[in-house]
């Protein structure tokens, strides 16, 4: 099998994603030709305001290009290099940077599109809309499968997972050069995580936080405990592995700032779920159906920033109690790697295939 791999427009988190169904897909014989849409995005966006910059002067009415057009010029090409190779399917991890556009192109030339989603329920909206256009689809979290099926009967549910060659237990050769906390968590500042680890007394307490938590102002009680910006999916590895306890905060909105709208449902890990679980990293959670399904107790379930504060003390006094439970947590997800989820894909696909020839 032939795919054209469309990566997210993102390069963080959803990016970790392509990377380990890429993986995956390789391991298990595929033949992927990598469309890389986030460095694209940056290279049209440069190109086009350089080039509207230099029109302006001779003809100032001239509209700048807006997002949708960065978008188009970002993603078109995807359709010569579909052609080109004459691939079995495009596959595209998220797409929310895909202009439908793209996708209603490549339907016209005769393509067959497919699609991971990885923002369910977060932007389940604009996930719909690209959904209704394309051939078949996955989405990450189980809840939202009715709402799929009703805009496209080729949906299904695909877990997330984690990727063998970045998530392993045990100390890994560079890991004594990562920093060493008591808790960390590593994220994005989503307004209810920043008031839920502002209620939390870190006296004592050695917390470091690394992402995007540039909203946070320089007087705000968490910026001391702020130690780095983005760090790519190994090192975030490392981290973890090294940390006495790591923490994993669903997000409840569905965007940013105080007023966000609160997701209705949700009940499916998140990615850093099963990576913190194959790093053999003990960490505590936020409440999600499926964290006691997939790991029973080896997970503690926090439900409230004071419960939270109890249990991080009482389990950073406890080094044996953790060590026990971080040593059971890779059995929970030995067979929910990429590489696992890959024959899923690959067998959904054909199954697609078989049902277009005929």
């Amino acid at each position: 099998m032939k795919v054209l791999f469309i990566t997210p427009g993102a390069s963080w988190a959803t990016a970790d994603v392509a990377a380990g169904l890429q993986f995956g897909l390789e391991a298990n014989g595929v033949q992927v030709i990598p469309y890389l849409l986030d460095q694209r995005i940056d290279r049209s966006t440069r190109w086009l305001h350089y080039n509207w910059r230099r029109t302006k002067k001779r003809h100032p009415e001239i509209e700048k290009p807006n997002v949708a057009d960065v978008f188009y010029q970002a993603g078109i090409n995807a359709l010569e290099m579909a052609l080109r190779h004459q691939v079995d399917v495009v596959l595209a991890v998220s797409a929310m940077f895909l202009h439908p556009d793209v996708v209603i192109l490549m339907k016209r030339a005769g393509l067959r599109v497919v699609v991971l989603f990885t923002e369910s329920p977060y932007d389940l909206e604009k996930e719909l809309g690209i959904a209704a256009l394309v051939d078949g689809c996955w989405t990450n979290e189980r809840t939202s499968i009715d709402d799929f099926a009703k805009v496209n009967p080729c949906s299904g549910y695909l877990a997330h997972a984690w990727h063998p060659e970045r998530h392993k237990p045990g100390p890994q050769p560079g890991d004594e050069l990562m920093p060493t906390h008591d808790v960390l968590f590593v994220g994005s500042a989503f307004h209810e995580r920043v008031e839920w680890l502002s209620a939390i007394d870190w006296t004592g307490i050695d917390l470091g936080l690394y992402g995007s938590w540039e909203s946070l102002g320089s007087r705000h009680p968490l910026r001391k405990f702020v130690r780095g910006a983005q760090v790519d999916n190994p090192t975030t590895a490392a981290m973890y592995r090294r940390a006495k306890v790591g923490l994993n905060l669903y997000r409840t909105s569905k965007g940013w700032g105080k007023f966000a709208p609160a997701v209705e449902r949700a009940e499916s890990l998140n990615p850093r779920a099963y990576e913190l679980a194959a790093c053999g990293a003990f960490h505590l959670s936020t409440a999600r159906t499926e964290v006691a399904e997939v790991f029973g107790d080896l997970v503690p379930i926090c439900t409230t920033p004071a419960e939270a504060s109890e249990l991080l003390r009482d389990w950073l006094a406890n080094p044996a109690g953790r060590a026990r439970a971080a040593a059971d947590l890779p059995a929970c997800v030995a067979e929910s790697s990429w590489v696992d989820r890959s024959t899923r894909v690959i067998g959904d696909i054909q199954s697609l295939l078989q049902r277009w020839a005929a």
